[in-house]
């Protein structure tokens, strides 16, 4: 971590320097977690808005990028240290998008150590970039009495009434902080579930409580799936954050025990 870019200054490389990739190890942060609540599958969808490359005419291409991070590699991948890399194909020649599509491929995966997907669309594929929303009952409007801004996973409950339910809650009130600058993360968060109905006025505040909260996107969404299983022990459940973008880069991990894959639904403060 210490060799960690982000909250360095840096100087922009403009041509393919893949080694500005920078891992860091998933296993630092679960490491402080329940090993039992760890059962899950999952991936960090990234959506990058700021990719160009030269042709071989030396003609400028932009595109907009997906990349699948599945949640069983080893690594994360930093999100500056990405940045930094993207823009080092700023001045770089490439034969056409397949070629970089492969080469995004090939780096990320060598970093993550895993297999990672990637895919490239069109400025103007209005398909792919559609804004959508995330589909549930939102809690965010309940009538609570927020006075704690620290993690506190014991706010966590199961409903008094003891009933069996199958939902999905939103909330678009999570913020947590960058791990290394403290700068603010925000994001809307989806919670699919089946078991004892969970408390919403003590799951509203627990997830107020990451307001203070310093951790990477990934592991505060594996931190929710985890305290989630542990104090309320749904049957099935799914966690899937989608954080607004920084650095033309926005970071939206799922997990879960029971599905197998998410759309990328790109919301309206994305």
């Amino acid at each position: 971590m210490a060799e960690n870019p982000l909250g360095k200054s840096t100087d922009y490389q403009s041509h393919y320097a893949p080694e500005l990739l920078f891992p860091i190890l998933r296993s630092e942060k679960r490491d402080e977690l329940d090993g039992k609540y760890l059962d899950f599958s999952g991936e960090d969808i990234w959506n990058a808005y700021e990719l160009s490359w030269l042709n071989n005419n030396g003609l400028p291409r932009v595109a907009i990028a997906e990349f699948r991070i599945p949640a069983d590699t080893p690594y994360i991948v930093e999100s500056k240290s990405l940045k930094l890399y993207l823009n080092s194909f700023n001045q770089t020649r490439f034969k056409d998008k397949e070629s970089v599509k492969q080469t995004i491929v090939e780096d990320l995966s060598k970093c993550a150590q895993g297999k990672i997907r990637v895919e490239l669309f069109d400025v103007d594929d209005m398909q792919a970039n559609q804004i959508s929303q995330l589909a549930g009952e939102c809690i965010d409007d309940l009538s609570v009495t927020i006075d704690e801004y620290d993690y506190n996973a014991s706010l966590l409950k199961t409903d008094s009434s003891g009933e069996v339910v199958s939902e999905v809650l939103i909330s678009h009130l999570l913020k947590s902080n960058c791990l290394i600058t403290s700068q603010p993360d925000w994001a809307s968060v989806m919670i699919k579930y089946e078991g004892s109905k969970i408390c919403r006025a003590s799951l509203l505040k627990y997830l107020v409580s990451f307001r203070s909260h310093n951790e990477f996107h990934e592991q505060c969404v594996e931190r929710i799936f985890n305290d989630l299983k542990k104090f309320c022990a749904p049957s099935k459940l799914t966690v899937y954050a989608r954080y607004t973008r920084r650095g033309g880069l926005d970071i939206n991990p799922w997990r879960s025990d029971f599905e197998i894959t998410m759309p990328n639904c790109r919301l309206s403060r994305q």
